[in-house]
C-alpha cells in the first residue's frame, strides 16, 4: 500500500487520502533566536562597561594619591620592630643600629693581694712580752703617799700587804698570775704597769674602798678570810 492510500473498512475498497501537513524546511532559521542573542550580547556590554566606570575614577584617586599618604600604623610599627628568627634551638634577635656612639667599659680592677701575715704559731714563744719587773728604789712610805693613800690608813694596807708579797714590789703568784704588793689579779687590771708599787698601791686603794668601803673593812676580811 502506497502512502496516501486507505481502506475502507465496510468495502474494503481502498481509496486515496490527503497526505499529511508538508514540514518545515530544516535550513529554515528563526528570527527570535537571532534577536536573542543581540540582546544577551548588549546586555554584557553594557555591565562592562557600568564597572569600568565605577573603578576607573577610584583607581585613578589611589595612582595620583602621594606616597606617604599610603602609610598606616601597623606599617609604621613593622619598621620599627626587630627581625626576629625563631629556630629550633630558641631565638635569635638580629643587632639593632641604636646610634653611633661608641660605650668605654673601664676594666674590673683586680684585688690587691693583702700582705702575707706570719703564723702565730710559728712565732716564739719567747718574743711574747713578759712582766716588766720593778728595779727602782723607795720604800713602802714613799710609795703609798705617791699612790694617794691616807696616812691613817697605812697600818691597814701595811698589814695586807706584808701578808699578801711581803712588799716585794715583782712578787708574782705562779698559780694565779696575780701581781705586785697587793697581788692585783689579774695582773692587766693594774693601769701602767703592775709591778710598779705606786700603780699597784694606786690600783689597791681602789680595790678596798671600792670593794669592802674602807682598807679599815678591807683588814677585817682578810684577818677573818686570809684572803680579801
Amino acid at each position: 500500500m502506497t502512502p496516501g492510500t486507505e481502506i475502507d473498512p465496510v468495502s474494503g475498497a481502498s481509496a486515496q487520502v490527503a497526505s499529511a501537513a508538508p514540514k518545515l524546511p530544516t535550513t529554515t532559521k528563526r528570527p527570535w533566536i537571532r534577536r536573542r542573542g543581540i540582546t544577551g550580547a548588549l546586555a554584557a556590554f553594557g555591565v562592562v562597561a557600568m564597572a569600568a566606570a565605577v573603578i576607573a575614577p577610584t583607581g585613578m584617586a589611589l595612582a595620583e594619591q602621594p606616597e606617604a599618604d599610603t602609610a598606616t600604623a601597623f606599617s609604621l610599627a613593622v619598621e620599627d620592630t626587630q627581625d626576629l628568627t625563631v629556630t629550633v634551638e630558641g631565638a635569635t634577635i638580629a643587632p639593632v643600629e641604636r646610634g653611633s656612639f661608641e660605650v668605654y667599659v673601664k676594666p674590673k680592677p683586680k684585688p690587691k693581694p693583702a700582705p702575707a701575715v706570719a703564723s702565730t704559731s710559728t712565732q716564739s714563744s719567747s718574743s711574747a712580752p713578759g712582766p716588766v719587773f720593778y728595779t727602782g728604789g723607795g720604800a713602802p712610805a714613799e710609795w703609798m703617799a705617791a699612790a694617794g693613800i691616807a696616812s691613817s690608813d697605812w697600818g691597814y694596807v701595811d698589814y695586807i700587804v706584808s701578808k699578801e708579797s711581803g712588799w716585794n714590789p715583782n712578787a708574782t703568784n705562779a698559780s694565779s698570775g696575780a701581781c705586785g704588793l697587793v697581788q692585783a689579779l689579774p695582773c692587766s687590771k693594774v693601769p701602767g704597769n703592775g709591778y710598779d708599787p705606786v700603780d699597784n698601791l694606786r690600783w689597791g686603794n681602789g680595790y678596798a674602798t671600792g670593794r669592802y668601803g674602807s682598807w679599815a673593812n678591807a683588814y677585817a676580811f682578810w684577818t677573818a678570810n686570809h684572803w680579801w
